[in-house]
């Protein structure tokens, strides 16, 4: 489908203000790992033990951005060949990256997992084995070539879920489940829907944990500015029982976006990197399913682009209320529909209004709000869910900021950037 020329839309938005807007630093804690490889060679000797010469092993690898992955992917790696095994790395994504080997690949070497870096093979492969059925004769399946190997470490970070909530959200127990499973084990998991899956998810996990030989654990927890600010090393028989307390301190951890309110946000770009959801809902509030809430309070929502590294996945567009023409040119269904159908929730792929540029999206988006002073349209403007240190903010929200100390005015007011194309160049 071509989008229309829009120069009649263009005409009725002329008149159409936008807010000035100010530079506003959220003062989080920086507290990242100041050498994250060190940090995690420092817990690995304890799991010596626990590998041996000749044992072919798989290390977990995710689709989604990880700080430090490629690093601990690496390290794990060599920590296996100094115990003479033979480390490889598994795509663990469920039905990501268009559901295909090679796609799957792709996402890991984006993140800089590759063969060279981490020193030891990726095998790719959708083939998977069923593990078990349960009683209701839904099948459990896992990812044949870590299945075949004579241990697995599973890495993952830990955070809460995009969709749901329960004793197990996202991390270890997941990337049993759902990462491992492939496309066929995460859609037999998903059939239920997001309101059981806190009940089945830790089942499934359970059948893979039985019927492959878990090493151990490695899990990751990022704080709000997306940095690596724990990295616990599990033994195999106490991930089931770790992985809760580590949850509710990642929960405390959570990017977010400090103000509760808005007319307007505006999401510079979403991606499969950033977000299963491609905007992280704990942030946008732009949930997909009932079973869970949080983030901003908000009237319209703006997304501007897709990140390259999402390969073309536009989930997370649908809970949008306008887009641009450049981010609707990179949309490719099959990276997203494989996605949307193994997880059943459909809505977070339809396609918002599309608009020729950047100006004519936030100008729809203030033109069609209700209830508001449109003198003093509150607006909110960020890079993506997991760059929040730095936000744009319309001077309708002022005086909030500075009543917080954990908010800080760093530029401003003046208008937002756009060039001649009508693209703006904040956050570009």
């Amino acid at each position: 489908m071509d989008i229309q020329e829009q120069s009649g839309l263009r005409a009725v938005l002329s008149g159409t203000p936008l807010p000035k807007v100010c530079l506003v630093r959220q003062n989080f804690p920086r507290d990242g790992l100041r050498d994250p490889a060190a940090a995690l060679g420092e817990k690995l000797p304890a799991m010596a033990g626990r590998i041996h010469p000749g044992d072919r092993v798989a290390l977990t690898g995710s689709s989604r951005q990880i700080a430090n992955m490629a690093v601990f992917l690496r390290e794990l790696a060599s920590f296996v060949k100094a115990q003479g095994g033979e480390p490889f790395i598994v795509p663990a994504m469920g039905s990501h990256g268009g559901a295909t080997a090679e796609g799957q690949r792709a996402i890991l070497e984006s993140f800089g997992v590759t063969e060279d870096f981490c020193g030891c093979p990726i095998v790719s492969s959708m083939e998977t084995v069923r593990v078990a059925v349960l009683p209701n004769g839904d099948e459990v399946r896992m990812d044949k070539a870590a299945h075949g190997a004579d241990a697995v470490i599973v890495f993952g970070r830990i955070k809460p879920h995009t969709a749901f909530r329960g004793t197990y959200e996202s991390g270890l127990i997941k990337m049993l489940a759902i990462g491992l499973g492939k496309r066929e084990g995460a859609d037999s998991l998903h059939k239920e829907g997001f309101g059981k899956m806190g009940e089945r998810l830790p089942v499934f996990a359970q059948a893979v944990f039985d019927h492959c030989h878990v090493a151990f654990g490695v899990a990751a927890i990022e704080n709000e500015v997306d940095e690596t600010c724990r990295i616990e090393v599990i033994p195999a028989e106490e991930i089931f029982t770790r992985e809760p307390e580590l949850l509710r301190y990642a929960r405390t951890r959570l990017p977010r976006i400090i103000l509760p309110e808005t007319d307007v946000l505006v999401v510079r770009e979403l991606g499969k990197n950033f977000s299963g959801s491609g905007m992280d809902p704990n942030v946008t509030g732009t949930f997909g399913t009932p079973f869970a809430s949080g983030g901003i309070r908000k009237q319209r929502v703006a997304v501007l682009d897709i990140s390259p590294e999402s390969h073309g996945s536009f989930v997370g567009l649908g809970m949008a209320d306008v887009t641009t023409k450049r981010a609707f040119e990179k949309l490719r269904t099959n990276a997203t529909y494989f996605n949307m159908i193994t997880s059943t929730v459909l809505k977070v792929g339809r396609i918002p209004m599309v608009l020729e540029d950047d100006k004519l999206a936030l100008q729809t988006a203030v033109k069609t709000l209700t209830g508001v002073d449109h003198e003093r349209v509150r607006l909110v403007y960020i890079k993506n869910t997991l760059s929040l240190e730095r936000i744009l903010v319309s001077e309708a929200l002022l005086e909030e900021v500075r009543a917080r100390e954990d908010l800080e005015l760093l530029e401003g007011p003046r208008p937002l950037r756009f060039d001649s194309a009508g693209a703006l160049l904040d956050f570009a």
